[in-house]
């Protein structure tokens, strides 16, 4: 780790293309080596003022003690950036108080190989084990792939913010003990201050001097357990700002002479623009100017509601190559997805023909419906192009993608581009996409001034890229005792994340990216699948579906269907078999330990009735991102809709160090999975989704649920992801607990019509 924060390596090979490293069978030996005596080496990019001193690429302290902690992960509400200055200050020995916190600058040292690894793990599986893992890793960090998702910002960094809290707690230890002429070992930090057991220094009045020294070969870890902050439940940087109102957003950006900005770009699969009034538009009061372009048309005014009242006069047409999209088309493609040439089996075990044959399987379908985002802030982009340099505010999880498709679009090169990343109103993987950013700049080049581009929430609903649509057909052979001897899993859906990366890292159309990755099966279309479960025959196939509606990122992506058809299918199962649904997971879980103790957990505090008829209980459980969670739901019907009485949820993640934040990701997990399995959904006809307004989607409102307990199984094992594990349970075990209440099977999300 010292190499990341002493000497941690250069940039360049930005332009490299991930494909063309991978040519013929000597490609994994022939990259190896061509890296290998390719040097690097990559130095902090960070601006530094005159009264700070960088101590590496996540540490400044200035004269006036203040500790100024590098996060280069987009805030989204996750309390990312509370999270990680946690982990360096608790390494460094520093007073809460005194810990502020700086956007990160786009450089190599801060690429989130974890999710990179997510993405070109398919590309690159002629890399195999520990040499595919380093050369992603190499390809990642020096193409500069920074990204925020999947609950990686912790898992990734965890060990960086530790040693750069470490490098700095020893250089201000060796200043401190030049002075007093005592070992540098003799010393440490105390609540903020320098210390040799007698003697007390503040850190502002060492920065300066301890940049100066060297680091030891061995970073020591901070020793002893008092005075930490790890596992505290720390105040959270960002919340003042947030209460108070001072917090900025893209919408809160305000320059010299800006005007502001609406866009419409048609239904799904427009192509063209087509007749407008413009004359219309130029009646609207407040209205400046108009930009069209061929697939869709922007108006200026000085406010933006007069820029979208121009746009509601305008009544913009637009033409559209194929049949307009519906959901009847969805549910037909993925249908037709089964008996198509490209499904492939990605995942076996067994010979489950021969468990097959002869028997009677018990075959259940299952479906999920397009899951839009519902983001509480529509995307916005602020934009100011002038003497061939542009500057971007605005909220992304993929930084140096947005900067490049800003560059591309503009005729830039990229080092003409300043991207000033903000914090987002709420995302669930919306903001990986540069849409906004790119259209802001180009208007702001085209009328050569500052330019605010917000969408409307119509706008956003209809050019969201959803959660894929997915159907299984499930089948299972039961034998004695219960023992599920065969399992197959058939999943025909489109290939989002595919789609997501051919659009963001490779400037894809997203017609076309739907296009082509419906040409091949992918892992990352079923994860969550083969579930924890200890089987000893099963099967798992995709069938990659072309369904004409671009889709993306949505909080744990496939992982909520998957989880939807494994726990749906099982609760199933044992009612087949007769068998209480607790004990009949607890008996096919093997070496889960950690996940049988999240079921027992939450059975036991959520009294538990054995899923008996009339109980309104019903369990889940699934593991993801390197945590365990188990959920009871209890729910009643209140006028044909369900209601949720009760929500335990039970998880272990490892070791938090923010408990707090940990409890409310998994919580805002657990709403977000209740919201998709009560509406959500996107319908569509002609096009455009049916429904655009959030009170019209069917989400639950505080009346509909009751009490909600989440429940943190202590652990020393490494933090696990938080953000997503509260997500994929919770359908499953609502629509198990509306079983015990109205006798019926609800194998479809949402669980109820919208009305």
């Amino acid at each position: 780790m010292r190499r990341i924060v002493d000497r941690v390596r250069d940039t360049g090979g930005a332009g490299v293309d991930r494909r063309s490293l991978l040519i013929g069978g000597g490609a994994v030996a022939g990259l190896l080596i061509a890296w290998g005596v390719w040097p690097r080496s990559y130095r902090p990019n960070l601006a530094v003022a005159s009264d700070e001193t960088l101590f590496n690429a996540f540490l400044k302290i200035d004269t006036a003690g203040q500790i100024i902690v590098v996060v280069p992960q987009a805030e989204m509400g996750q309390g990312v950036s509370t999270v990680l200055p946690q982990i360096l200050a608790d390494e460094l020995g520093a007073d809460w108080r005194t810990v502020a916190v700086q956007s990160a600058p786009i450089s190599p040292l801060y690429a989130n190989s974890l999710l990179a690894g997510e993405a070109l793990a398919s590309d690159w599986s002629a890399l195999a084990g520990g040499a595919g893992r380093w050369a992603i890793a190499e390809f990642a960090t020096r193409n500069a792939i920074m990204l925020t998702g999947g609950s990686t910002s912790v898992r990734m960094f965890t060990q960086a913010y530790r040693e750069a809290g470490r490098a700095g707690r020893v250089l201000l230890c060796k200043a401190a003990a030049a002075r007093w002429d005592v070992p540098w070992e003799t010393c440490d930090i105390v609540d903020g201050l320098v210390t040799d057991g007698q003697r007390k220094l503040r850190i502002g009045e060492l920065a300066a001097e301890a940049a100066a020294f060297t680091l030891p070969d061995i970073l020591p870890e901070r020793q002893g357990e008092e005075n930490r902050l790890w596992g505290e439940d720390v105040a959270r940087i960002d919340l003042p700002s947030k209460v108070d109102g001072s917090h900025n957003y893209a919408a809160d950006i305000r320059l010299p002479d800006m005007l502001f900005a609406s866009i419409r770009q048609g239904p799904v699969g427009a192509v063209a623009l087509g007749a407008i009034n413009e004359a219309a538009a130029r009646k609207v009061t407040g209205f400046v100017q108009l930009v069209k372009r061929e697939r869709w048309v922007a108006a200026l005014g000085t406010d933006w509601w007069a820029a979208n009242k121009a746009l509601d006069a305008l009544d913009p047409q637009f033409m559209v190559a194929d049949t307009p999209l519906s959901s009847a088309r969805i549910d037909a493609a993925l249908d037709d997805a089964f008996e198509s040439e490209q499904g492939r089996r990605l995942y076996e075990q067994g010979d489950l023909a021969a468990m097959f044959e002869g028997a009677q399987a018990v075959k259940r379908e299952y479906s999920v419906a397009p899951a839009l985002h519902l983001a509480i802030e529509p995307p916005c982009a602020t934009a100011r192009v002038e003497d061939g340099k542009a500057e971007v505010w605005t909220a992304t999880q993929a930084p140096m993608f947005c900067r490049r498709a800003v560059a591309k679009a503009l005729g830039f090169p990229e080092s003409a581009v300043v991207l000033y990343p903000l914090s987002a109103g709420g995302s669930f993987g919306r903001r990986m996409e540069h849409d906004t950013a790119v259209q802001a700049a180009l208007l702001a080049q085209e009328v050569n001034r500052p330019v605010q581009l917000l969408w409307s929430r119509l706008e956003e609903t209809i050019q969201d890229r959803p959660r894929a649509p997915a159907k299984a057909r499930m089948a299972a052979r039961l034998g004695r005792g219960g023992r599920i001897e065969a399992w197959s899993a058939k999943v025909a859906s489109p290939t989002a994340l595919a789609e997501t990366w051919a659009r963001i890292s490779d400037g894809a159309d997203p017609m076309e990216a739907a296009r082509t990755s419906a040409g091949s099966a992918n892992r990352l279309a079923v994860s969550g699948m083969p579930g924890p479960y200890a089987l000893s025959s099963f099967a798992v196939d995709h069938y990659p579906a072309a369904i004409a509606l671009p889709t993306g990122r949505w909080r744990a992506n496939a992982d909520g269907a998957s989880a939807f058809f494994t726990e749906s299918f099982i609760d199933e199962l044992a009612h087949q078999a007769g068998i209480e649904p607790m004990s009949f997971r607890i008996q096919m879980l093997g070496g889960q330990a950690r996940l049988a103790h999240c079921l027992t957990t939450a059975a036991a505090m959520g009294g538990w009735q054995g899923g008996i008829a009339g109980s309104g209980q019903g369990i889940a459980c699934h593991v993801m991102d390197g945590s365990f969670i188990a959920i009871l739901v209890e729910c009643s019907m209140d006028n044909g809709r369900p209601r949720v009485d009760s929500i335990v949820a039970v998880v272990d993640c490892g070791d938090q160090p923010h408990p707090d934040i940990a409890r409310q990701q998994i919580e805002g997990g657990l709403m977000f999975g209740l919201a998709s399995a009560l509406g959500g959904a996107a319908e569509y006809r002609g096009g455009l989704p049916r429904r655009a307004i959030m009170g019209r989607l069917g989400l639950p409102r505080l009346s509909d649920i009751g009490e909600i307990s989440v429940e943190l199984i202590q652990s020393s094992a490494e933090p696990g992801g938080v953000g997503q594990i509260g997500v994929p349970p919770v359908a499953p075990a609502l629509a198990n607990a509306l079983f015990t209440v109205t006798g019926r099977r609800h194998r479809n999300l949402p669980l109820v019509p919208v009305a």
